[in-house]
């Protein structure tokens, strides 16, 4: 069986070309290849030895996931449906915006934490992606784009690790997929703009913290236990006072000067005066530094829950920029294939049985803690 190539960063790489008896610098050509140009044929990769190419040929391949579909949104999002295998299927997201080019990745077939409000927890989970899966998602939409838009230049400028899965809890595979986003023989991307999207897993982001600091956004979605313990079960397990303790832990190390905190805005749920306060003082009282995304909620029919009224959302936000905390609302993009925040949701072989525990879980009424 031939190895995928996509599976290695530099160093995983140079490792797998040393077992074939070349020296390093074979495998930083080799990773140029690749993932700069976009390339899958041996062959072609004219200024290396024909007798590695034959090598090559004998034991490795690169090979990207294969598409199931992909649709384009009315705004110029792009979302593919990828083949896993075994009846699981991830979808990726591009964004195109004009200062940038953004790629939400996935790293699991489906979600085992549950968010109450997302669509792929309700889904349940499968199994982690591999490296090689993680990374195949950037390689075919840059490469598919770059050709698309008849370029050269790179297209995905940020990568957001906000795709199906929790991300840290598949981080053997996360970090060397990372470690190909930002190496400078591959996609060269700041550790600024490769963004980690995580609902809380504490020990993780400590490790995360020394061995790849990247952007960080968590998941918080409520201002206090009660609640969030409802909206986010890994709250149970790593409540909020232990996370921003992590949060700021993070900080030190983090290649921005803030945590993004992502709050999914649930008319009735956690969009209230109350609410806004509790935040507010949540801020205060930790130090922590940090810049809210409100986001308007996707509703999906098994959720039972409903989007804030518009007017709402900004009152909510006018009460913690007047605060003097960092404030944006996200705006919508490819609602209309299903693409934006929360809709992500493949096709996963579920083994968590989520949608018999979730269907449990509507018979909750949610209702503004105070």
């Amino acid at each position: 069986m031939s190895t995928n190539l996509l599976e290695f960063d530099l160093d995983g790489l140079a490792a797998f070309c040393e077992r074939l008896g070349e020296k390093r610098f074979r495998a930083t050509q080799l990773f140029r290849w690749i993932h700069q140009r976009g390339a899958s044929d041996f062959e072609a990769m004219s200024d290396l030895a024909k007798a590695l190419r034959d090598k090559l040929k004998g034991c490795a391949r690169v090979e990207a996931l294969p598409v199931i579909s992909e649709h384009v949104s009315s705004d110029g999002t792009v979302k593919w449906l990828f083949d896993v295998g075994d009846g699981n299927a991830v979808e990726a997201v591009f964004i195109p915006e004009d200062d940038r080019g953004t790629l939400c990745v996935s790293s699991q077939a489906g979600c085992a934490v549950g968010c109450r409000f997302c669509s792929t927890g309700h889904q349940g989970f499968s199994r982690n992606l591999a490296t090689g899966e993680i990374v195949a998602q950037l390689w075919f939409a840059e490469h598919s784009l770059r050709k698309r838009l008849q370029t050269e230049e790179r297209v995905i400028s940020n990568v957001v690790m906000m795709g199906m899965g929790e991300p840290l809890q598949n981080y053997s595979a996360l970090v060397p997929a990372l470690k190909v986003m930002l190496d400078d023989h591959g996609y060269g991307l700041s550790r600024r703009r490769v963004t980690v999207s995580t609902s809380g897993v504490v020990p993780m982001m400590d490790r995360l913290s020394q061995d790849c600091p990247v952007a960080l956004a968590v998941s918080l979605h409520a201002p206090n236990d009660p609640l969030r313990d409802n909206l986010v079960p890994l709250n149970r397990k790593y409540p909020i006072s232990e996370l921003l303790d992590a949060c700021n832990r993070y900080l030190r190390h983090a290649p921005r000067d803030f945590i993004t905190f992502e709050y999914c805005m649930l008319d009735g749920v956690n969009d209230q005066v109350e609410h806004a306060r509790q935040l507010i003082e949540l801020v205060k009282r930790t130090g922590i530094r940090c810049k809210f995304n409100l986001i308007p909620f996707n509703p999906f029919p098994a959720s039972g829950l409903l989007r804030s009224p518009h007017n709402q959302v900004q009152a909510f936000a006018k009460m913690l920029s007047d605060a003097g905390i960092i404030t944006t609302v996200r705006k919508t993009r490819g609602d209309d294939i299903d693409a934006a925040c929360g809709q992500l949701a493949g096709d996963v072989k579920d083994r968590t049985r989520a949608a018999e525990r979730m269907a449990k879980q509507r018979t909750i009424v949610l209702k503004p803690v105070t």
